[in-house]
């Protein structure tokens, strides 16, 4: 295996492949949550996102984590000999690994299911059991091309595998809905589903890897690779299992809470998948602010060794502006436009307010995500990682009591809560480490008035829209049409006030994934100004 040496034209060029698969993978991801509520309503939506976290996080942790950790071990291995005994002890622990979890899973299915309240989970738990033992390859796999900057493959099998799970999950569902199928059979079905896509990328990368040359295997210090493996893969995913963290915790702690207020069985399931309903909308609304801000982290990388660093600081300023910026506007939007968009997306306007409540915590992510990735790049991944466990501690101790005494809105303000202690503590410790500004007082100033715009014109057009303008259409249908005319109008102002100001500079704009459009408005808006 010869390791490519490559240029920062064709490493950017490979981050902006796997950016582009990653927004397309994250809206697969959010999107098919929608139909799938539509098909098994908010009691079959509970069931899946009871069981779903234990398996994401471990989804999240090998083929993120565990492939960004063997990439760096394999770019810094002296030749190709040494790589491949880095790829063998790899595999090894990964499937020593996933084999402990996938026994843990089984064995313990009936107690974890039990603990949730719900002893029905645990055929579920089982059968997603078995995806852990294909997730070492996938790692493994990923690794391999991510070290060389070959992104292609991986971006192939990210779409194949998430297309594939989709594609599945629905058509099952759907066929299994009209056959009469019980609920927690058809969530047995979406454990199926997210297998067959595993295994589908699995074959895709492996086909890839089958292409190259083969050479010998040096031995290399097994324990000194697990040592690495282990810590590299924690800190680069722990900011993006946060929120699988946070849904975990839900599982074991929401319904049983709510059955403890003495709210009935079904119910309590019922006001869960409600509850439930904020992690598609919160996943689409942290899109553009992680996506579009971790895109630019390979600038900060490339930079950080310049004039001892200096020479990242301004990319580092964009990169949590451009973070703050989207995440604020995807914050304030939602919050404003959230009923129309719960009928919309899920058929009623239940829980709107406890969905209004989780949207704040998109505004805290679009913080978190960006600081954690620039910390970790930076070599700084103890204090972040402690910082993330501290804000899981918080949401562990308060949600229970929250929800006892406001319900579902309860959870919601714990999460809120925990992320934004995380954020604010993020912040101080990042300004330790750099003493500059990360965005000027005008900057906050300019989004605040352009939130501010947005309320201004949207809360009178949502309420002639709802009460006047679409009153005559069904009331999902009503909701449709005043969402989208509220998100493109809100969407405009944002724009317009954010581009009239110019906080951002032309240049600015043009290092962002599709910003070249957005320098060109704003050339146009400012080309009076002198």
């Amino acid at each position: 295996m010869a390791l490519t040496k490559w240029n920062m034209k064709s490493f950017m060029k490979g981050a902006s492949i796997l950016t582009i698969a990653a927004i397309i993978v994250k809206v697969l991801s959010a999107v098919y949550r929608v139909p799938f509520q539509n098909l098994v309503g908010d009691k079959g939506f509970y069931i899946y996102q009871q069981v779903y976290p234990f398996i994401g996080i471990f989804i999240v942790w090998t083929s993120s984590g565990f492939a960004v950790a063997v990439s760096k071990l394999l770019a810094e291995s002296k030749s190709p000999g040494a790589s491949r005994g880095i790829l063998r002890v790899s595999l090894v622990y990964l499937f020593i690994l996933s084999t402990m979890i996938f026994l843990l899973l089984r064995a313990g299915s009936s107690f974890f299911a039990n603990m949730m309240g719900d002893g029905a989970l645990a055929p579920i738990l089982q059968t997603g059991a078995y995806i852990v033992l294909v997730l070492p390859f996938l790692a493994v796999l990923k690794g391999v091309f991510q070290s060389e900057g070959y992104m292609i493959p991986i971006a192939i099998s990210n779409v194949s595998e998430q297309l594939f799970r989709v594609v599945i999950v629905l058509a099952g569902t759907w066929l299994a809905v009209r056959a009469g199928t019980s609920l927690y059979k058809i969530g047995e079905i979406t454990m199926w589903a997210a297998i067959a896509g595993e295994v589908v990328g699995v074959l895709l990368l492996t086909w890839f890897f089958l292409q190259r040359e083969r050479v010998p295997v040096d031995r290399v210090h097994p324990w000194l690779v697990v040592k690495d493996l282990t810590k590299i893969s924690v800190s680069v995913s722990a900011s993006s299992l946060i929120l699988l963290v946070f849904q975990l915790v839900d599982s074991f702690t929401l319904y049983n809470a709510l059955i403890q207020t003495g709210i009935a069985s079904e119910t309590a399931m019922e006001m869960k998948g409600v509850y439930d309903r904020g992690q598609p909308i919160a996943q689409m609304g942290i899109l553009l602010a992680s996506t579009l801000a971790l895109a630019i982290v390979p600038l900060i990388a490339h930079h950080s060794s310049k004039r001892e660093g200096r020479g990242a600081l301004p990319f580092i300023s964009l990169t949590f502006r451009t973070s703050i910026l989207f995440g604020w506007a995807a914050t304030v939007g939602l919050v404003l436009v959230l009923p129309f968009i719960n009928e919309m997306l899920f058929e009623t306007r239940s829980g709107s307010v406890a969905l209004i409540i989780f949207c704040f915590q998109i505004l805290w992510l679009s913080i978190i995500l960006p600081l954690t990735a620039i910390l970790q790049g930076s070599g700084k991944v103890r204090v972040p990682l402690l910082l993330l466990l501290l804000g899981v501690l918080i949401k562990l101790a308060t949600t229970p009591v929250f929800v006892q005494q406001y319900g579902i809105e309860g959870a919601a303000t714990s999460g809120a809560i925990a992320l934004a202690a995380v954020a604010v503590l993020l912040t101080l410790y990042f300004k330790r480490l750099w003493k500059f500004p990360l965005a000027s007082s005008r900057f906050y100033a300019v989004l605040l008035g352009a939130g501010a715009a947005m309320a201004a014109v949207l809360i009178p057009w949502m309420l002639v829209s709802d009460l006047w303008l679409f009153d005559g259409l069904s009331s999902r249908w009503g909701a449709t049409f005043t969402a989208i005319t509220a998100v493109v109008i809100g969407a405009i102002i944002f724009l317009f006030v954010v581009l009239k100001s110019r906080i951002m500079n032309e240049r600015e704009w043009y290092l962002l994934p599709f910003g070249k459009r957005l320098a060109m408005v704003q050339l146009w808006l400012t080309k009076n100004r002198r």
